[in-house]
């Protein structure tokens, strides 16, 4: 057989055997989002945003070694905190937290009339663009509460304890931000040339 007609019918037999592919094309990689209530954010995105829990808008400042009010108080006895200091950072917290779940719930309505335009097919490009005006504006009011009381943390702190909060998020590598327990802290401290 000629080398010629043996690639031929290798290629006959190849292009029988391959699965058949959807005439539809690919799923999209939104396949099963499409029975959300609000289709834009997911359940996890809407219970976030009504508890004022972690949504990534505050990532800015906390990646960049400002602390946020809800962590410092997670490790107050890991940083340590004191007293006036917890009570200070709570102030903050619950100021900002109040103010978030409002901010949040005026977010997920939003989104839900959004939803609602396309899903009765009422919404125009005049409707759109100023539903969207008022989405962008939302969510950066959100982020600038979020981002807002980082600000005002690292007043109430030392720049040791900044550091041992940067160490326990895990943002440093630092040996003299987060000394292991156990360890004969001073010994440590002159073994890593800590200041």
């Amino acid at each position: 057989m000629n080398t010629r007609l043996g690639f031929v019918i290798l290629a006959i037999l190849v292009f029988f055997t391959l699965p058949a592919q959807s005439e539809t094309g690919a799923h999209s990689q939104y396949s099963g989002q499409e029975n959300r209530d609000i289709k834009s954010l997911s359940p996890a995105d809407i219970d976030k945003l009504q508890r004022c829990s972690v949504w990534g808008l505050a990532k800015a400042a906390e990646l960049n070694g400002v602390p946020g009010p809800a962590h410092l108080l997670e490790l107050k006895d890991e940083i340590p905190l004191s007293q006036d200091q917890v009570g200070a950072i709570t102030k903050i917290y619950e100021s900002m937290r109040a103010q978030a779940i409002e901010q949040g719930e005026a977010h997920i309505r939003l989104e839900r009339e959004l939803e609602q335009g396309f899903r009765n097919q009422t919404i125009t490009e005049e409707t759109l663009k100023r539903k969207l005006g008022q989405i962008s504006t939302s969510r950066g009011q959100l982020r600038y509460t979020h981002l807002v009381t980082h600000l005002k943390t690292p007043e109430l702190l030392s720049t040791e304890q900044i550091a041992r909060y940067n160490a326990l998020r895990g943002y440093s590598d630092n040996p003299c931000a987060l000394p292991p327990e156990g360890h004969d802290l001073a010994r440590w401290r002159a073994h890593n040339n800590c200041p």
